[in-house]
């Protein structure tokens, strides 16, 4: 079984990136302790791809896209990558898929579909493709993108387990509720890093502000939020309440942030993947704010 480790690192900054920066990040977050590299897949380099690209720069590293959106892919096709990387990279490779939102799958001509049945859907065809050449000698595990109960069901039977991404700490104890002790439960943490608390809730406050303005992009992520945490309409107001802000973004000193990270675990997390948030609306990679979060998180 894949190895995540306890802290790992999600970004969607590699796409911003010529190759040979992102291979030397990778490879200095390995070597900063780091246990799985988490990617975003939207228009830039395609998740099998990027992941055997990741792969081949690092050594232990695991590499889990989180997620690759089953609209962007075929079944067969993506099941013959998984392979392949899994017995390239043996214990290091982790498949994540997610449905995402209907708008995407707009984008890309194709029709959304009921997520549970779609994501079911697509599992069963992968599982029934028939593939030849050497297989690995552990199949790769996979992992669902899951908010509500029934996507967080669908992970604990089908798969590995669950990576819910941006959602609060409540969101965390729920999902572990509903997987039950034994799947995986990856959660995800936005962070800023700053010295100055005024200054680091700025920066927070700007960085969930996008989210709150695309809020009914995909609903269930609010509905969930508003369900276990009792907000309201009113904290989507003004790029969002002091409240919405508290809860989605982890901001601070080194210390806050690891107390934010042990509130993940203590709430069920086995696994926490970071993101380095800024104010500006292209997510940073933020190496410098690794480098001073590595010893604090290890």
């Amino acid at each position: 079984m894949v190895d995540l480790g306890r802290v790992g690192v999600w970004t969607w900054a590699f796409d911003r990136l010529p190759w040979p920066a992102v291979a030397d990040a990778v490879a200095e977050m390995e070597d900063l302790g780091f246990g799985t590299i988490w990617f975003g897949e939207a228009a830039g380099r395609d998740a099998p791809t990027q992941s055997a690209l990741l792969l081949a720069a690092t050594r232990r590293i695991a590499v889990s896209p989180g997620i690759a959106n089953i609209y962007r892919h075929d079944p067969v096709e993506l099941v013959q990558a998984e392979r392949t990387l899994a017995e390239a990279f043996p214990g290091r490779f982790q498949l994540g898929l997610g449905v995402g939102a209907p708008r995407i799958a707009e984008q890309l001509g194709k029709k959304w579909g009921p997520p549970i049945e779609t994501m079911r859907g697509f599992l069963d065809a992968m599982d029934a493709t028939e593939l030849t050449g050497p297989a690995p000698a552990q199949p790769a595990p996979r992992v669902l993108a899951a908010l509500g109960p029934k996507m967080l069901e669908l992970a604990a039977e089908r798969t590995r387990g669950a990576h819910p991404f941006f959602v609060p700490v409540e969101h965390t104890a729920f999902a572990r509720s509903v997987i039950g002790p034994d799947a995986l439960l990856a959660a995800h943490v936005n962070v800023v890093l700053h010295d100055d608390p005024a200054e680091a809730r700025a920066i927070a406050r700007a960085a969930v502000a996008p989210w709150v303005a695309f809020a009914d992009v995909v609903p269930s992520r609010w509905a969930q939020i508003r369900k276990l945490t009792g907000m309201t309409q009113d904290d989507l107001a003004d790029g969002g309440s002091d409240r919405l802000v508290d809860s989605l973004m982890a901001f601070g000193d080194e210390a806050a942030i690891a107390e934010r990270v042990r509130q993940q675990f203590a709430a069920g997390a086995d696994h926490v993947c970071i993101s380095v948030a800024g104010p500006d609306p292209a997510p940073p990679l933020g190496m410098d704010v690794l480098r001073r979060l590595a010893p604090a998180l290890g």
